[in-house]
């Protein structure tokens, strides 16, 4: 079994992972030089302690995992109410703090949530293909999302909240949700954001916002960062100032570096070339989770890949864009390569489970044709 499923594998997800996380760690190698290398240490270490979880998450049976899901899912909830009892950080109450280490539970939610949402949507699938369009069945799993993305709210975590509500939203689209759910929410979306930024946003999200729109209305205090962010990255041009060169970077302006910014370091000391690689590795490897469930053995399978798309997708998206001054800037890391303890265990354990549907599916090979239909069997 176990040759089987090495032999299936979609081993370019695997590649694609290592080369974002040795850039990574040449970028916060730079980006905690002129201070100290912590950082890059324990960064280090997470890698070593993530193998383990890669080969484990792999090779046990995605079914197995999901089955087990609904406990785990009581568990995070645990987790995510005794944190906010936590002593806040940067002021959010999202971290366990032990000695020099940090666990952050809503890092390993989307993972449970991932898989708990995926073995429900599954199981109504095979009820029928329409079971998940209806009302009652919605409003389930509605509730079942809104509950830990309440619990991330109150930390308050708006960046890791909102990947919850895009994962959500690719795992309802590949399980068939009748089209105009998505027209609705598209429109209820576009009614309710002016209201919840008018009514419900507490003041310092709103100023995110507004500075998003026009930096210059607090280019000392809260658009401070997005202005340094973009002139580290213009400062790089084309093939960058140099490893341990970059000014913004090195002397202190970037903040925080290694983390929120590390793709403005990246920008600003190895240039646009190797930027762009590392735009196009993250499209390579969104595109590949799609692929996988594409060619998933089942509906379980499918749905656990969509929603692992969806929170690379989000991160990507999000993390790139707020450094170049296009989205809100959040707090949402770069995944593989921004410093992060949780983040990246979390991370390399989503990618375990893209292997582990991978290997486990059945591929089709040509072998021949008759009257017009291809003749094909698996492998």
């Amino acid at each position: 079994m176990k040759k089987k499923i090495t032999k299936n594998l979609e081993w370019s997800i695997l590649i694609c992972t290592v080369l974002l996380v040795i850039i990574g760690l040449f970028a916060i190698y730079s980006a905690t030089e002129s201070t100290n290398q912590e950082e890059f240490y324990k960064q280090l270490t997470w890698i070593g302690v993530s193998i383990p979880f890669l080969i484990i998450f792999t090779l046990v049976d995605y079914d197995i995992l999901s089955k087990i899901s609904p406990v785990l899912f009581v568990l995070i909830l645990i987790s995510l109410v005794a944190v906010l009892f936590t002593t806040p950080i940067s002021g959010a109450t999202s971290w366990f703090t032990f000695s020099s280490f940090s666990i952050q539970p809503s890092e390993f939610a989307k993972i449970v949530m991932i898989l708990f949402l995926a073995l429900i949507m599954s199981r109504m699938k095979k009820k029928g293909p329409k079971e998940i369009s209806r009302p009652t069945r919605l409003f389930l799993i509605l509730l079942i999302i809104a509950v830990p993305v309440a619990l991330i709210v109150k930390q308050p975590d708006y960046g890791t909240a909102a990947a919850f509500l895009v994962a959500f939203l690719f795992m309802l689209f590949v399980a068939g949700i009748d089209k105009r759910y998505i027209i609705i929410s598209a429109i209820v979306i576009v009614v309710a954001v002016p209201l919840l930024y008018k009514f419900v946003l507490p003041e310092h999200a709103k100023k995110r916002i507004d500075v998003f729109i026009n930096p210059d209305l607090d280019p000392r205090g809260s658009g401070y960062n997005l202005t340094q962010s973009k002139i580290a990255i213009g400062a790089g041009e084309l093939l960058g100032m140099g490893l341990l060169k970059g000014n913004q970077t090195q002397l202190g302006f970037l903040y925080p570096k290694s983390t929120d910014f590390i793709f403005s370091v990246i920008g600003e000391e190895l240039g646009f070339v190797v930027a762009g690689v590392v735009i196009i590795l993250y499209v390579f490897l969104i595109t590949k989770a799609l692929y996988v469930a594409k060619t998933a053995k089942d509906d379980l399978g499918s749905i656990i890949a969509a929603g692992i798309a969806g929170i690379f997708f989000f991160h990507m998206v999000e993390n790139i864009g707020m450094t170049m001054g296009l989205l809100p800037i959040t707090g949402v890391p770069l995944p593989f390569v921004s410093y992060g303890g949780s983040s990246l265990l979390s991370n390399f354990i989503m990618i375990a489970l893209l292997l582990n549907i991978s290997g486990r599916r059945q591929k089709a090979i040509f072998i021949g044709q008759q009257g017009g239909d291809f003749w094909t069997k698996s492998k």
